[in-house]
């Protein structure tokens, strides 16, 4: 809980540390770097997408890097199983010829998990990750084991590829706080990461942060205020994202099947608080829940048959959803 002035200003010199840790290392991105601080200290994880070469692992294990977290990378394969992610029995043999079983950990029991190119593996490997988001425990047999904290998993998948490739299931989709898009660098941006790569100097961030750190900001994140007002702007959000609402945007009746469920206002307050946090101010702003409104249901809107024929994205359809919120005020 925030009980001092004191310990707001440390938290904000924390996250002022880490993010100039990270733009040390990493060339431009800095919606995509702050929409990642926002879901972690929200306590959530993000899907990141984008083209390959934007250095999206890179971006991870920098954030990893600057708060003092383990980190661990899965390749995510057609051939992966899930014992490959959450781990498994392994006999061992004693002195004597006696058998015992000893638990394996796998990749997935670390404080910050890169799924890269999740959506590569099987819908049955891609399932081995949804307890340990939502639970943060692992189960293998008749054992559960915690898994440790903090716990973030950030997925990446390529929007460009769809050969070999298995969409992830709407129950996995939602368990994403955020869905991140990585845009192309800038001129500039490109002539700095060429700077920046081809010389001999290795770029690491130093850490300014811990896992109790980053747990007491979480826990501190928790206590700022919703006022109602803004909490009813939040709910007419996720209502007009629904054709069935008659106050819907036309956009939203034509090309949208399904709107967001119960986890979408969820993870915008959630995140809106930490957005708040980072302004250093101790209550929401209706603009708050603007700025991560398309972040946080990008990926929970499905449209229907007519808007994949359209070519349209849930983006469009999220700007007209605010348009007509702002309107209704």
């Amino acid at each position: 809980m925030i009980e001092t002035k004191q310990q707001l200003e440390q938290w904000m010199e924390t996250i002022n540390a880490i993010r100039e840790q990270v733009a040390g290392v990493i060339v431009g991105q800095r919606d995509v770097v702050e929409q990642m601080l926002w879901c972690i200290f929200a306590g959530g994880h993000a899907l990141v997408e984008g083209i390959p070469g934007l250095g999206k692992t890179m971006l991870v294990r920098t954030i990893a890097d600057a708060i003092d977290l383990s980190f661990s990378r899965i390749q995510f394969t057609p051939d992966l199983m899930p014992a490959d992610i959450t781990g498994t029995n392994i006999i061992q043999f004693g002195l004597k010829g006696e058998t015992s079983y000893q638990f394996q950990k796998g990749p997935v029991f670390g404080n910050l998990v890169l799924a890269d190119e999740i959506n590569r593996a099987t819908p049955k490997t891609q399932s081995a990750l949804l307890e340990a988001m939502q639970e943060k425990t692992v189960t293998v047999g008749s054992e559960t084991y915690p898994l440790p904290r903090p716990f973030f998993v950030l997925a990446t998948q390529n929007p460009l590829e769809n050969e070999g490739t298995y969409p992830l299931p709407e129950a996995q989709l939602d368990r994403f706080m955020l869905k991140i898009q990585v845009s192309y660098p800038s001129r500039e941006e490109l002539k700095e990461i060429v700077a920046r790569t081809t010389s001999a100097a290795e770029l690491r961030a130093h850490k300014v942060a811990d896992g109790p750190r980053v747990t007491e900001i979480q826990n501190g994140v928790k206590e700022l205020l919703v006022a109602d007002d803004v909490l009813d702007y939040a709910v007419r959000l996720i209502m007009l994202t629904h054709p069935q609402e008659a106050e819907a945007p036309d956009a939203v009746k034509k090309y949208v099947r399904f709107g967001s469920g119960p986890r979408g206002i969820q993870s915008i307050i959630s995140v809106s608080k930490v957005r708040a946090l980072f302004a250093g101010r101790l209550h929401v702003s209706r603009n708050d829940i603007v700025q991560v409104a398309i972040p946080a249901l990008r990926h929970r809107l499905f449209l229907n048959f007519e808007g994949q024929a359209m070519g349209k994205t849930t983006d469009e359809i999220l700007e007209a959803v605010i348009e007509e919120a702002e309107r209704g005020q």
